[in-house]
């Protein structure tokens, strides 16, 4: 067993070869004021760092978190640890490394490395939020500052958020990166006022660079958990670090959150994400094919396109149907192994809306309205109640019942789960505003006309 100098001396050799293998820090550097430094003291969370005197106090205290990064990897550790650089007077007024209380450590939740901006599928449902995303990890906290991604379940928000994360660990690895959903953020919240160690937890928010909050619409109603978000909150963005924040809806819609929240939210960039159209849902569904290493040649465009035409709601619908093919396909496999239009027509049989001929779907329908009238496909199918949004939606459902000759109930699904009499009340609207308003009657036509060109 090494002798416990032999093995500080190891991990501190250990560390600036990989310093020097990453090019963290100058050779030079290193090679005139880290080499006569000493590793004197080290456990899981703590090391203490001795040199010769206070020009190379300042010179590895201004690069003490590269320092930090590397001791971590040197050690193995899976935790961030902290690093205090000393002189010998002062080594000697410390106390020693097994007399220092071990304080707690607040870790976020584990940020996947699998998701990142390279497997991303970027098409007009998302290219906005992309490009905002993107600009925020290349500099954080300089650009937009919080920015806030908002749209329906399953349609990438939480990727967005990895990636992310995953940019600026990748460019340095010394940011300190803090993801966590807003139900776990409460609940860290409230543990640490009963253990009456809030203080602590906020002052270890306060050294967080980039800070990833998903889910937040689950704040609401949470007035502790406010407070204490509030004031982490001012205290990253007073001091330039970037916040980044998903939720299902826009800030002002998130009832029982409270208004100085919601105008700190709307005071950066706002976002959202739509439902994937056509061209995009095959994007994804091929780069699903290709994430799994399935020979693409052995499947039809035919067959992805009519996936793509009838379960673009979200990514999760697309993949459920895309699986559901795959595995019917194993167990009644064609003589020559494709995944034909037949053979993903009877796999997914009663749930498909539209035939990939035609091309047409709600999903078209609905984009076809908010481009015409100027609105996101997010705002069509929301609970806004505004007018013109409201008009744009009360159309979309009646082309939706007149092309498509859907059920009500589906025709529900498709639009925030709405129920039938929502539906069929809104055809009834749209049907009378024909009979008396010509402009409206002339402005349906010409929508017709464009989701046929």
């Amino acid at each position: 067993m090494l002798d416990n100098s032999i093995f500080l001396k190891n991990i501190w050799n250990k560390t600036l070869e990989l310093i020097k293998k990453e090019n963290a820090i100058d050779t030079q550097i290193i090679d005139a004021f880290f080499t006569g430094a000493t590793l004197v003291e080290v456990n899981e969370v703590k090391a203490i760092i001795k040199v010769e005197n206070v020009i190379s106090l300042s010179i590895l205290n201004n690069d003490i978190e590269i320092i930090k990064v590397y001791i971590q990897e040197a050690l193995e550790l899976t935790k961030p640890i902290n690093v205090e650089i000393v002189t010998e007077y002062e080594f000697n007024k410390i106390p020693k490394i097994n007399d220092i209380q071990i304080t707690q450590v607040f870790d976020g939740e584990f940020l996947g490395n699998d998701r990142t901006f390279d497997n991303f599928v970027v098409g007009d449902c998302n290219r906005e939020s992309h490009a905002a995303a993107l600009a925020s990890a290349y500099n954080p906290g300089k650009f937009f500052n919080p920015l806030f991604i908002y749209g329906n379940s399953g349609l990438g928000k939480t990727h967005l958020l990895f990636a992310i994360g995953n940019y600026v660990k990748k460019l340095d690895k010394t940011k300190k990166i803090y993801y966590t959903d807003s139900l776990k953020f409460v609940e860290t919240v409230a543990d640490n006022i009963k253990n009456g160690s809030i203080d602590s937890f906020k002052k270890y928010m306060y050294g967080i660079d980039v800070l990833l909050i998903d889910d937040i619409q689950f704040l609401a109603n949470k007035e502790k958990s406010h407070e204490v978000f509030f004031t982490i909150f001012n205290e990253l963005v007073n001091n330039g670090k970037q916040i980044c924040i998903v939720s299902d809806r826009l800030p002002q819609e998130i009832k029982g959150l409270e208004n100085r929240l919601i105008s700190r939210f709307n005071s950066g960039l706002s976002v959202g994400i739509d439902s994937p159209e056509f061209e995009t849902s095959l994007a994804i569904l091929k780069m699903k094919l290709q994430n799994t290493g399935f020979d693409q040649n052995t499947i039809d465009n035919d067959a992805l396109s009519l996936i793509a035409s009838n379960f673009s709601k979200d990514v999760r619908s697309l993949e459920g149907a895309l699986n559901r093919v795959l595995f019917y396909s194993i167990q009644f496999k064609k003589e020559d192994g494709r995944i034909d239009l037949e053979l993903a027509s009877n796999a997914l049989k009663g749930q498909t809306i539209v035939s990939d001929k035609s091309g047409l779907s709600p999903k078209k329908i609905i984009k076809v309205v908010s481009e015409y009238y100027c609105l996101s496909k997010q705002q069509i199918t929301s609970k806004t109640r505004t007018k013109n949004i409201a008009m744009a939606r009360h159309i979309s459902i009646y082309l939706c019942r007149k092309l498509l000759d859907l059920p009500y109930i589906k025709i529900g699904e498709e639009f925030g789960g709405r129920d039938h009499s929502t539906v069929m009340s809104a055809c009834e609207k749209v049907e009378n505003q024909i009979k008396i308003n010509a402009s409206y009657k002339q402005a349906i036509n010409e929508i017709e006309n464009l989701i046929n060109q």
